[in-house]
């Protein structure tokens, strides 16, 4: 797994790189075009049968409604930092939030089949999961519901990424996942991130 010190910042910087090129900061999404068209440009990121092409990007197939259409708003608003999406989504309203929201939330989440983390691994992250309580929001599959995210089967650099920016501030739409990822020494990071990424939820939405 990548250093935190020092892998990590630049596996960010060769992904962040790599979507600036394949998606120019000037692409917008249409406020009047149809879902489906906007669906598509999503799609150049977040792949076209939902598994996307970067490991740092996130599944949305499949994703709590609730949870994508808060991001979107927070990715217009600035609450959410990142230049790519917030060109993506600035010519867009709440209505055309909800619709992408819907459309992703309605089909069938991908089954990247990660092999479970070693049996130390899954203990420390077990731990660290029940000190600070996650099944309390993302529920005992970590399937999340509402506004709250899916964790389970996600991607684990996407995870783990997500985990580091809340705890060190760079991601600050939710002070509560600051303040619990706080709490949390970065060497277990990475265990949490390859267990939670290693589930599948059985019937749950869309499975």
């Amino acid at each position: 797994m990548m250093d935190l010190k020092c892998s990590l910042p630049i596996a960010i910087a060769i992904a962040i790189a790599a979507m600036a090129a394949a998606f120019p900061l000037t692409t917008k999404i249409a406020s009047a075009a149809s879902v489906e068209e906007n669906a598509k440009i999503c799609a150049t990121c977040h792949g076209e049968s939902g598994i996307p092409q970067e490991k740092t990007t996130p599944i949305i197939w499949g994703q709590n409604e609730g949870y994508l259409y808060l991001q979107l708003r927070d990715f217009k608003s600035g609450a959410r930092k990142n230049d790519i999406m917030a060109a993506i989504v600035a010519s867009l309203e709440k209505a055309d939030f909800k619709a992408l929201a819907a459309h992703f939330a309605g089909l069938k989440w991908p089954n990247l089949a990660l092999p479970s983390p070693s049996k130390d691994d899954t203990k420390k992250a077990l731990t660290v999961i029940g000190s600070i309580g996650c099944t309390s929001c993302h529920l005992d599959q970590f399937q999340g519901d509402g506004t709250t995210a899916r964790l389970a089967g996600q991607q684990p650099e996407y995870l783990l990424n997500t985990m580091t920016a809340f705890r060190d501030g760079s991601r600050a739409n939710n002070p509560g996942m600051s303040d619990l990822m706080k709490a949390v020494q970065p060497p277990d990071l990475k265990p949490i991130a390859d267990y939670l990424a290693s589930l599948q939820v059985v019937g749950g939405n869309n499975q």
